[in-house]
């Protein structure tokens, strides 16, 4: 693509927006200059940001029509179409077609669960993309040809604020699914603990993060090997992290990205035990959190997450 991309390039993020991060994206490549916008099938409850809502309803054939006919609009403006979640506007076999007849690009971004124990068949559409992007290198054993760029945060929007001297501190775990966060075991682990516990699940991702910042520890997940959105918003506020992680990726993230992430490594067997430290000892748990911020400023931060997406879209 000639010239100054920043200047004359457009692209539609679409069709969710899982955990904010497609927004999250798009906010950062307006301010660097790039006619982004996000278009969805419907508002999510809990991450409503978009520009434009198709808001899909009906029959099968009454959604497909209003999905066309969306792609009909945006086709004539966009460079670039940005999908997520292994998800397109329109069906993948004419989407891509479609795609190539008009000389328009792609990419293909994963964000975890749509990756997660599926085979090499069952991700092979996603290189009828011109790109592949997954957010770790846990993530990269499904696509190994994609490029790997974490998710990005707005650091504007979290101010941190240090766990406090509680002697009873507070444990906030915001599970997306009880069963694969491991719930059961983080209440079971709190249990034989003297701290308090605040499940934050099913309200609105404002309140949420509301209830994040009162934290003094944060438990993101005990079996996916990596950590989520949650615990880099929780590192943003200057909060302790305890997640599982493998310890091959932890190497792996540490190489490529020049620091090693600052989270408490643990399991459903070891919790107690990970966690034991840093309820004794509130410097500990500042330590910790001030280290989780220095981390996510320089890994994490929005601004150079879109550079990095300009320069997948400037090969394109």
């Amino acid at each position: 693509m000639p010239g100054d991309v920043t200047k004359v390039l457009r692209v539609v993020h679409s069709p969710v927006n899982v955990a904010g991060i497609p927004w999250a994206n798009v906010e950062a490549l307006r301010r660097k200059g790039v006619d982004a916008r996000l278009v969805v099938f419907n508002r999510a409850t809990l991450h409503p940001e978009a520009d434009w809502s198709l808001e899909r309803h009906g029959p099968l054939p009454v959604r497909l029509a209003t999905q066309f006919a969306a792609l009909a609009r945006l086709l004539p403006g966009t460079d670039i179409f940005h999908f997520y979640f292994g998800l397109t506007l329109i069906p993948k076999s004419l989407q891509f077609p479609l795609l190539r007849m008009t000389g328009k690009k792609s990419v293909f971004h994963w964000l975890g669960s749509d990756i997660r124990g599926k085979t090499p068949d069952e991700l092979a559409y996603g290189k009828r993309a011109d790109a592949q992007i997954v957010g770790s290198y846990d993530a990269i054993r499904w696509v190994p040809e994609a490029h790997v760029i974490p998710p990005g945060l707005d650091l504007r929007d979290f101010t941190p604020r240090p766990p406090s001297d509680n002697p009873r501190p507070l444990v906030v775990h915001a599970p997306s699914s009880r069963e694969k966060k491991g719930t059961d075991d983080v209440i079971e682990a709190c249990a034989q603990l003297p701290v308090e516990l605040d499940i934050v699940e099913g309200v609105a991702h404002d309140v949420a993060r509301e209830r994040y910042a009162r934290a003094d520890i944060v438990v993101d997940q005990l079996y996916a090997g990596w950590h989520g959105v949650f615990a880099l918003e929780a590192m943003a506020l200057g909060k302790p992290v305890v997640s599982h992680l493998k310890p091959d990726v932890v190497e792996r993230s540490a190489e490529a990205f020049g620091m090693r992430v600052p989270i408490v490594p643990a399991t459903a067997e070891t919790l107690v035990d990970a966690l034991r430290p840093l309820v004794a000892d509130v410097s500990a748990r500042r330590g910790l959190g001030a280290a989780g911020r220095a981390y996510v400023e320089r890994v994490h931060d929005i601004d150079r997450i879109a550079d990095r997406l300009l320069d997948i879209y400037a090969g394109l």
